[in-house]
């Protein structure tokens, strides 16, 4: 599992740096003391899976980070303030380690991190072709072939099909991950089905319904993305 870390404080970044070198299983790529730096090569590098994350950091505070990433790999925070964990859970972080932490605990949020990439390595291999969204207090069944788009609404997701609408209490970097390859980020506000597609037109995706034309828009941040894998798809 390759990582890297991201922290302004030099000593944090030695003790996680001991901490991974006599952990199997963990290859740390890269440490770095500003979110920026790390950024960029996050953009060049496509096989980091972890990224040890502080908060309080100056020019870019791990929140920005968090916003500034598409859809970014497992994220353990590292902070020595508890009143940040409510906002990183917000960002389906894989665990939260409040400084100083020892290495048992830091073992155990490794744990973590390798049960859910497995997870979600099973989720992409498997046949499935549902998902259960609860409505009021059932589950209903709904085939990802019925999704149009999904759209973020505050701390809910809003999942539009042919027909009907579910709100369901989600993020959406939560929810991504858990979508099969067809569907796929293309604003800050929504994900796509591409199989609804019908037309791109400069920065607008059109999907044609009987009820009338649906117009998305793509985010500057996701466009490259979505034309590269509709190359592929």
């Amino acid at each position: 599992m390759n990582c890297i870390i991201v922290d302004d404080d030099k000593l944090s970044r030695k003790i996680l740096e001991g901490y991974i070198k006599k952990t199997a299983g963990i290859n740390l790529l890269g440490s770095f003391s500003n979110a920026p730096d790390a950024i960029r090569y996050l953009k060049k590098k496509n096989d980091i899976e972890l990224i040890f994350l502080d908060i309080e950091m100056p020019e870019m505070t791990g929140i920005d980070f968090l916003n500034s990433v598409i859809d970014p790999p497992q994220i353990i925070i590292t902070s020595s303030k508890s009143k940040y964990a409510l906002d990183a859970f917000d960002f389906d972080v894989a665990d939260f380690l409040l400084k100083p932490f020892t290495y048992n605990r830091f073992t155990k949020a490794i744990e973590k991190v390798m049960n859910r990439i497995q997870r979600h390595s099973l989720n992409l291999g498997s046949k499935k072709s549902e998902i259960f969204i609860k409505k009021n207090s059932t589950l209903v069944k709904l085939r990802y072939e019925e999704i149009l788009y999904i759209e973020a609404l505050e701390n809910y997701v809003v999942f539009n099909t042919y027909t009907e609408k579910f709100t369901v209490h989600s993020t959406m970097k939560a929810l991504v991950t858990k979508l099969p390859p067809s569907f796929i980020r293309v604003h800050r506000s929504y994900i796509i089905n591409l199989n609804a597609i019908n037309e791109i037109d400069d920065n607008i995706i059109l999907i044609r319904t009987n009820e009338g034309d649906i117009t998305i828009p793509i985010g500057k941040a996701y466009r490259e993305n979505l034309m590269n894998t509709l190359q592929k798809f």
